[in-house]
């Protein structure tokens, strides 16, 4: 999840921030017609705005910018979107419909693999538009759902990566009660209260972002809404709605990580009185959700670090978000499929149950003469 704090100004009236000209802005031009373009309250047609409304439409800048390799990274996100879509998909088939792979982890592994890709569904889709068409633009309420679904899943994908903590604490911790403890009820009330935990985080912010005034410019300085990019075109001052925003997002993260820190604190207690065997066996059922956990925090705070340098470009930032973005739903299945050898078998059951049928198709075919 993003944690983002404007630090630009929170202050600015109609069209300018706070201490900032025009002529900071990439999009303002000395010609009277080209400022007309993006701050005229009364080019209703080109900007979204009329003389007595504010901004109807946003327009994503993307990395337009990035003219000779704009289908270089085209053929990059459409690839990487293939692969998260295929690799998710294979892991939710599977995980449902082998019935050895019934068990609660594989129930939450599903369930992961099932919000990276409405996670990554959220963005790719309008990100790879964006290269196709000179001037992508996403319309008002379209702007916040998109940004409401972004936190949300993101929110969402952390809990679920807890719930699956909880899994492993009470299958090393209480082996003996774990069927009593993870019935199929329980493993439902989990993962449900992942996704009412997801759906609440960003409601705060995002409805204090629609309360704001946007009346131009509508540029929005990003690959898809982002939270701070859009932050950044309020009329008005945004220093609550930073507060806000910055407090949900330490709640969303403190809260999931605290929890997995503490299962895994638990389950290193209890592994440090187990012989070797059974250690190496304990460690063995955790090292594909921890190696998911330590790839999702660092590239969190990389990012977060990221937004905090001044000196960095709106298209290096737009290219490290993707690439957040992209990376756990991206390593997800990579990871399980390496890491864990029932997810393989099963694999390897689902391929020799389809291969008869493919060879077995041209024997049914009759030859007419």
């Amino acid at each position: 999840m993003h944690i983002f704090l404007n630090h630009s100004a929170g202050k600015h009236s109609h069209c300018c921030f706070a201490g900032t000209t025009f002529s900071s802005f990439p999009y303002y031009s000395s010609s009277p017609d080209a400022n007309q373009l993006f701050f005229s309250p009364r080019s209703s047609s080109i900007n979204g705005t009329s003389e007595h409304a504010d901004v109807t439409f946003f327009i994503i800048q993307g990395l337009a910018n990035l003219t000779e390799n704009k289908m270089i990274f085209f053929t990059i996100l459409l690839l990487v979107y293939i692969i998260i879509l295929g690799g998710n998909g294979l892991i939710i088939f599977v995980t449902l419909t082998d019935p050895k792979l019934f068990s609660p982890m594989y129930f939450f592994l599903h369930n992961l693999s099932f919000v990276d890709v409405l996670f990554t569904t959220s963005i790719m889709p309008n990100m790879l538009a964006g290269f196709l068409v000179d001037q992508l633009t996403i319309s008002y309420s379209g702007c916040f759902l998109q940004m409401y679904f972004f936190i949300g899943l993101s929110v969402t994908g952390r809990a679920i990566l807890t719930v699956m903590a909880y899994d492993r604490y009470v299958a090393i911790c209480n082996p003996l009660r774990y069927t009593a403890i993870m019935t199929r009820p329980v493993q439902v009330l989990l993962v449900v209260g992942a996704w009412g935990f997801g759906a609440l985080c960003p409601l705060p912010a995002i409805t204090m972002a629609l309360q704001q005034r946007y009346c131009g410019p509508n540029v929005v300085r990003h690959g898809w809404c982002d939270p701070s990019s859009v932050r950044r075109l309020v009329c008005g001052d945004t220093s609550a709605d930073n507060i806000v925003s910055l407090t949900f997002a330490l709640v969303a993260l403190l809260t999931t990580g605290v929890l997995i820190l503490t299962s895994y604190v638990l389950i290193s207690v209890t592994m440090s009185r187990m012989g070797v065997a059974q250690r190496l066996k304990a460690l063995g059922t955790c090292t594909a959700h921890l190696t998911v956990v330590s790839f999702s925090y660092s590239a969190a705070s990389f990012i977060y670090i990221s937004y905090r340098v001044a000196n960095v470009s709106p298209e290096v930032r737009i290219i490290v978000s993707v690439l957040y973005s992209a990376l756990t739903p991206f390593l997800n299945p990579i990871i399980y499929s390496l890491r864990n050898k029932e997810l393989q078998d099963a694999i390897r059951r689902i391929g020799t149950r389809f291969r008869p049928a493919v060879m077995s198709a041209p024997k049914n075919i009759q030859t007419v003469t």
